[in-house]
């Protein structure tokens, strides 16, 4: 295995690039930024397996029209085609013509409909003995899944990225329970060397890993207990919760950010009714519970 890591060790918008040689069949997981520099050890790859499909993970499919490309089943759609990846978003119109135009500037986007599916326990021989197997582990997107090289023991866990800003679940195809049991899952890989697509690049002892995941994982609750800090000011909007920001500092002006702030402030909001947290109030609004 090779990693190549990106600007800033990966920092969105670039990440971090592993590629795997067998003795058959040279796979790359994922093409972020990076991947325009690395040349030949990227030209010669057999097949792209993407451990989920964002626009920062796609920038080589349109060079490596030779190489197969195959995801999981969930998020096949959205490496097909535009308008699988705009449903994958699930933004307004106007938010996903400006992410269009974004993503073809900056991520040299290019569908690929000849995309093939994955699933959980897909396994790839590479050859020599070297052996890769996916694990479904969704909620930053529906097929998002870790790639793990059985043979030396290495998971690559892609979006579970173990960053200071914590889990992303901000578009349609996200769902923060389905990664709240998936931060559970990915302790259980057997590996013995974990790599991120993000920032943390390599990770190579396991007291190091869970601590970031552990990490990683309670800036769930804290997003909890901030909104509960902003309802006991008073009952408020969605609209006036998505002003205040939950993922990003204000005065980031992206075109995703309001909308993926709804989606993740929503998801929030629905888990604290569930315990009892918070109500719904008027038209539209919320209230800590009574």
């Amino acid at each position: 295995m090779r990693v190549y890591l990106g600007e800033k060790s990966g920092k969105y918008p670039d990440g971090n690039q592993v590629i795997v040689q067998g003795r058959d069949t040279r796979v790359a997981f994922d093409t972020p930024q990076v991947a325009r520099h690395i040349g030949p050890d990227l030209d010669g790859v057999d097949l792209v397996l993407l451990g989920h499909v964002h626009e920062d993970h796609m920038v080589a499919l349109g060079q490596l029209r030779h190489a197969a490309v195959q995801v999981h089943e969930a998020d096949l759609a959205a490496a097909q085609s535009w308008p699988g990846l705009a449903r994958h978003y699930g933004y307004p119109a106007p938010v996903l013509e400006a992410m269009r135009a974004v993503i073809a500037r900056d991520f040299s986007y290019h569908p690929r409909p000849d995309a093939t599916a994955y699933t959980h326990g897909s396994q790839w021989d590479l050859g020599g003995g070297v052996r890769v197997r996916a694990h479904h582990l969704p909620g930053h997107t529906a097929g998002h899944s870790a790639l793990v090289i059985e043979s030396e023991g290495i998971a690559f866990i892609g979006d579970i990225d173990l960053t200071g800003f914590g889990p992303y679940y901000g578009d349609a195809s996200s769902d923060l329970r389905q990664f709240q049991r998936s931060l559970a899952a990915v302790r259980g890989l057997d590996a013995r060397l974990w790599v991120t697509s993000h920032h943390r690049g390599v990770i190579t002892e396991r007291a190091a890993f869970e601590q970031a995941l552990a990490r990683f994982a309670a800036r769930i609750d804290e997003r909890h207990e901030r909104l509960l800090g902003y309802l006991s000011e008073g009952p408020q909007t969605l609209d006036q919760l998505v002003a205040r920001r939950l993922l990003y500092p204000i005065g980031i002006e992206l075109p995703y950010v309001d909308s993926a702030e709804r989606r993740s402030i929503q998801m929030h909001l629905d888990l604290l009714i569930e315990q009892c947290l918070v109500q719904a109030v008027g038209e539209g609004g919320y209230a800590l519970a009574s």
